[in-house]
């Protein structure tokens, strides 16, 4: 397909394709004349995964290029390709180690984790450390404000989050090959998390309803 196809298939301007090219976040087209080049499906559903994080995820092109290199490193398995690419994604503030009540919420996290037998590696360096560093400021933030936060207490929710890893790999398995699989899983880590948050927020309503009545 030409570009301008490419465009419309996509939903992205050509002036915006001409721009990932340049910065490296599309592999070149195949060139047939001097002017113009030819794209296929691989090209239309690597702009999906970049309007996906640009567009949607609002991830700096620096982030993004580095998550579409770990994509595309065949020396790292599916686990390590998603996970290096998940790591590079925009996450929350890290612990503030000058705040006491990071280590109780270290310690939480340490006990919660282990009370769910989930392996992670806490290091700077793992795929899992930014989330580990996410969940570490969240328990300590709920401590700090007097809310309930123990392991016991995030037990539940994270046993739901077990569920729902479950569901969001099978969504992934859908695609046919590894490659599609990892930026597939890439993406909907971006476009699913505003679902999860709306789903919350009208579960919890409906709930609110149930117990409480009222309108």
């Amino acid at each position: 397909m030409r570009l301008a196809e490419l465009s419309t298939r996509s939903g992205v301007t050509t002036a915006t394709i001409k721009y990932y090219l340049r910065e490296g976040l599309l592999p070149p087209g195949r060139r047939i004349t001097a002017t113009q080049s030819e794209y296929d499906e691989e090209h239309l559903r690597r702009l999906r995964l970049v309007r996906a994080l640009i567009q949607v995820g609002r991830i700096p092109v620096a982030s993004a290029r580095e998550v579409l290199a770990a994509l595309q490193d065949e020396g790292l398995d599916r686990n390590e390709r998603l996970g290096t690419a998940v790591r590079a994604l925009p996450h929350g503030p890290a612990p503030d180690e000058n705040d006491p009540a990071t280590e109780v919420g270290r310690r939480t996290a340490d006990a919660l984790l282990e009370r769910l037998g989930w392996s992670y590696d806490p290091s700077s360096e793992a795929p899992t450390a930014p989330a580990y560093g996410m969940l570490v400021t969240a328990i300590a933030t709920l401590s700090r404000l007097g809310y309930p936060c123990s392991a016991q207490d995030l037990e539940p929710n994270a046993r739901a989050m077990e569920r729902l890893a479950v569901t969001d790999l099978d969504l992934v398995e859908r695609y046919r090959t590894p490659e599609e699989q990892v930026e597939a899983a890439v993406a909907l880590t971006v476009l699913y998390e505003p679902v999860l948050l709306s789903l919350r927020r009208l579960a919890e309503a409906q709930e609110s309803r149930r117990r409480f009545g009222g309108t």
